[in-house]
């Protein structure tokens, strides 16, 4: 019979350094992972002055969460923190391969269940069918809807957004090698490029990955070049995220239409996209494709995995007609880590591939 191993709680690591205690989950194929413990205070008296404060201090926990060799390109996370909303039960700052996002849908889904399952809001009540959470994220307060079953998530969390509405729309751009095309440039929280695939000469659905990856890049880069970004209320939010390419199929129908999104560093999301369904709604109700309450299905060409949205009702962001989106998915737990550094290891902060 083989003797069980008597295992540390935590290997020999620099106890100068606290461990990084982990909840990773994932939402239609694309991972989340939550810090539970060992990041230091996130000064300031803002979440946008907290998401400056990281980025100008904190940023080497980002690369050792996100990048190789414990995580990798395509990684994404969240810290939580508190928020000087009154009415948010927990603020988030969004990690990814180049930085920090200013919404994340996939992550908020998740930090819906995890915030009923980790205590982070009051319990509900055994007969509860679902529980509400107000997560303050850099774009603004988000509500996330958890069913409940036992005073337990469990099914689909749903969530309504920031006011989500159309920037720009038929705009016209030279892409370097690929000619000029027409974009859409739409806003659900972060913003992002649209086109449809078929413009770049490839099938979302079933083209390879890296050519999609190259395609959606090129297009970001020259939107970038040829196009300012504003948001009416904060300068944090006036930048381009990514570039979504679609199936093309923006008129309403009850089947799914596909969409992959790339954004931050050529990362590749495996869901949907929560902000980009927001952001594609939004667009398709400002052209009269879709009226309000009218739920499409979106997949991810990369994974198949659907998210369900619908405009819920009209609002405004500054001068800009906009909606507040209903988006619907699942998120599931894959596990828990506790990460370590070793004082002389050369690569304790991280490295990517190119």
């Amino acid at each position: 019979m083989e003797r069980a191993l008597a295992v540390p709680r935590l290997p020999p690591h620099d106890p100068g350094t606290p461990a990084l205690s982990v909840v990773d989950m994932h939402t239609g194929g694309e991972p989340l992972r939550i810090v539970l413990a060992g990041c230091p205070e996130v000064v300031g008296p803002t979440l946008l002055a907290k998401r400056r404060y990281m980025r100008q201090h904190l940023d080497h926990l980002r690369r050792r969460l996100m990048f190789e060799p414990r995580g990798h390109r395509d990684m994404y996370g969240a810290v939580l923190v508190p928020s000087e909303l009154p009415d948010a039960h927990l603020g988030v700052l969004f990690l990814h391969n180049e930085g920090y996002s200013s919404m994340c849908g996939h992550a908020v889904l998740a930090l819906g269940r995890f915030a009923v399952d980790f205590g982070l809001v009051p319990a509900p009540p055994a007969a509860a069918r679902e529980a509400r959470v107000n997560i303050h994220c850099p774009c603004g307060l988000v509500a996330a809807f958890v069913e409940c079953e036992g005073g337990r998530s469990r099914g689909p969390v749903r969530f309504h957004s920031v006011p989500a509405f159309a920037l720009a729309t038929d705009l016209l751009v030279d892409v370097p090698g690929r000619g000029k095309m027409v974009v859409d440039i739409a806003y659900g929280g972060a913003f992002y490029a649209f086109v449809s695939a078929e413009k770049v000469g490839l099938d979302v659905c079933s083209a390879k990955t890296r050519d999609l990856v190259d395609a959606a890049s090129a297009v970001t880069e020259a939107v970038k070049a040829q196009f300012k970004i504003n948001h009416p209320e904060s300068e944090d939010l006036s930048f381009l995220y990514g570039t979504i390419l679609t199936d093309g199929k923006d008129t309403y129908s009850e089947e799914p239409t596909s969409n992959i999104c790339v954004f931050a560093d050529e990362q590749v999301d495996r869901s949907p996209t929560g902000s980009g369904v927001t952001a594609r709604i939004a667009l398709q109700y400002h052209k009269g494709l879709l009226e309000l309450n009218q739920t499409r299905a979106f997949k991810s060409s990369a994974t198949g995995s659907v998210f369900t949205g619908k405009a819920v009702r009209e609002a405004k962001c500054g001068d800009f007609k906009a909606v507040i989106v209903e988006v619907s998915g699942q998120a599931h737990y894959t596990g828990t880590a506790s990460f370590i550094v070793e004082n002389d290891d050369p690569l304790r902060d991280g490295f990517l591939l190119k």
